[in-house]
């Protein structure tokens, strides 16, 4: 690890201000994943800036029946917060599939949401890789690959973004707040990272200096449900091979909304528009979740090693809107196991 500069600041404004002082500097909070590159040599800052001090630590009740929820709000705070167990069971499912107890009492809303690809190539400097060196290559696509994308990938970077917690943000439609320079704005969620294309080191859509603030949840319509489910290797603590977010609302037999979110299939929380199209007022049967599910994942482009993740995705997305529709199912905004489901 190479030797960098620390700095703790005490305002959002002052933590705006140092980044600008300090070119190449890194915003720090819980540090789960940004120490672990460090180490690796992965990420190289010049500057830490300490922003575990700064006021961005409160889940907020607002009064549209929203939530608003800081930057700073630990994963196990959030996962264990009753609005957000009993308004967004989606959320809190996610969190608690996403790591284990010690690194969800470190792990902050802003951190999960910026954390960066697991790709081996990526992780390892001695391999080229787009995402790390532009314009060395990206050797995935011709050699470990299983884990990688099949959706929304370019010829320069095959890599998945491994939070559990955007999945369920994107289907949700949160929004992002940002603080830099330029002062205060906010994105959708959704567009909140982007899709490789030429430029795959750029993960999302944050511009220089600027600093996560808070994520904002919308209200939820009464009868609305939803879930999270995540496939994976083995039964512990995994990033996903796939993961599915949905929000569901069924009136007499039809659905009269739904959004649907998949992980670990793209760069990107993948919002499946084209499925939410096809069940937009059609019968909450198996059939139609099928064809829905079916109809996103038609434009799926797997490469040598991961096209099983088509058929268990299809197959992830049609069971957990089975389970939504179906009344008998029990209530998924009810507490659950401490543990992934």
């Amino acid at each position: 690890m190479k030797p960098f500069g620390y700095l703790r600041v005490s305002s959002v404004e002052e933590a705006v201000r140092a980044a600008g002082e300090h070119p190449g500097a890194r915003f720090l909070a819980g540090g789960t994943n940004l120490v672990d590159l460090m180490k690796l040599g992965v990420e190289e800052p010049r500057t830490l800036i300490d922003v575990t001090r700064l006021p961005l630590d409160r889940i907020e009740e607002l009064p549209d029946g929203g939530v608003r929820i800081g930057a700073m709000v630990r994963n196990s705070d959030l996962a264990a917060s009753v609005p957000v167990r009993e308004r967004y069971p989606v959320l809190s499912q996610s969190l608690l599939a996403g790591a284990s107890g010690q690194l969800r009492n470190t792990a902050t809303t802003g951190g999960n949401l910026l954390q960066r690809t697991r790709c081996l190539y990526f992780q390892d400097t001695s391999k080229p890789c787009n995402k790390r060196l532009p314009g060395t290559g990206c050797p995935a696509r011709e050699g470990v690959h299983r884990d990688l994308a099949v959706l929304g990938h370019s010829q320069h970077c095959v890599a998945t973004q491994p939070s559990d917690m955007a999945v369920a943000l994107a289907a949700l439609d949160a929004t992002v707040h940002l603080h830099g320079p330029d002062g205060e704005r906010s994105v959708p969620a959704t567009d909140f990272h982007r899709l490789p294309a030429d430029h795959p080191e750029q993960d999302t859509v944050i511009r220089p200096g600027e600093l996560l603030t808070a994520v904002q949840l919308p209200p939820v319509a009464t009868g609305t449900r939803s879930r999270y489910r995540k496939a994976r290797d083995r039964a512990s603590y995994a990033f996903a091979l796939v993961s599915v977010g949905a929000v569901l609302d069924v009136r007499d037999g039809v659905v009269r909304r739904a959004a649907l979110a998949f992980g670990g299939l793209a760069h990107r929380p993948w919002r499946a528009r084209a499925a939410e199209e096809v069940l937009q007022g059609a019968p909450a049967t198996e059939d139609t979740f099928v064809r829905a599910a079916e109809a996103e994942l038609a434009a799926a482009r797997p490469l040598r090693d991961n096209g099983f993740k088509v058929p268990l995705a299809r197959n992830l997305a049609v069971g957990v809107l089975t389970d939504l529709a179906d009344p008998e199912t029990g209530d998924p905004a009810a507490p659950g196991p401490s543990r992934p489901a």
